[in-house]
């Protein structure tokens, strides 16, 4: 049966496009396993085999009642912001950081226990929870700043790559 003619420019001849993704989580979970078994025969060749198994323990005693801490603080803000008719948008973004913190602080190892603290801690959070922003507003706003350089307006906010305005598609006007 013949290709027929015309098909998305995305697809290729003679196998389905895998999403990009799924090859992201793949090579996650085969690497981050292997650096994190690595990292802890480092610290256990630098400390001791016993000394590395109790700091883990200590680690992970500490992740866990700071998880309870700061979900249950999270939680509240986000109660706070509801009954108070606020857009909620950093209480959710605090409470999605903790709780991919949590599950980060829950798998054995260095690594991951790192950047679970750097996701729940109070002084770090308001880092993660940029970029974050970031990552969401340039994958849900990438088609408007890839094309015309900064946001749906334009550079000067009125539309077409150079701000003119003159783009006879455009009708500009105003919200009330």
């Amino acid at each position: 049966m013949a290709r027929a003619v015309g098909g998305t420019p995305y697809a290729r001849a003679g196998r389905p496009r895998r999403p990009r993704w799924l090859v992201v989580v793949f090579v996650v979970l085969l690497v981050v396993p292997v650096l994190e078994i690595a990292a802890i025969i480092a610290v256990g060749k630098a400390i001791g085999g016993w000394q590395t198994l109790v700091l883990l323990l200590v680690e992970s005693a500490l992740g866990a009642w700071l998880v309870r801490r700061e979900g249950a603080r999270a939680w509240a803000a986000l109660n706070t912001a509801l009954r108070t008719a606020q857009m909620p948008s950093r209480q959710l973004a605090d409470a999605a950081l903790v709780l991919v913190g949590g599950t980060l602080l829950l798998a054995p190892g260095f690594l991951t226990d790192i950047v679970g603290f750097f996701f729940i801690l109070p002084v770090t959070r308001p880092i993660a929870r940029t970029l974050l922003e970031a990552a969401v507003a340039r994958r849900l706003l990438g088609g408007f700043q890839g094309r015309w350089g900064s946001g749906p307006g334009g550079p000067n906010g009125r539309g077409g790559p150079g701000g003119s305005g003159d783009d006879p598609g455009v009708v500009e006007g105003e919200v009330l």
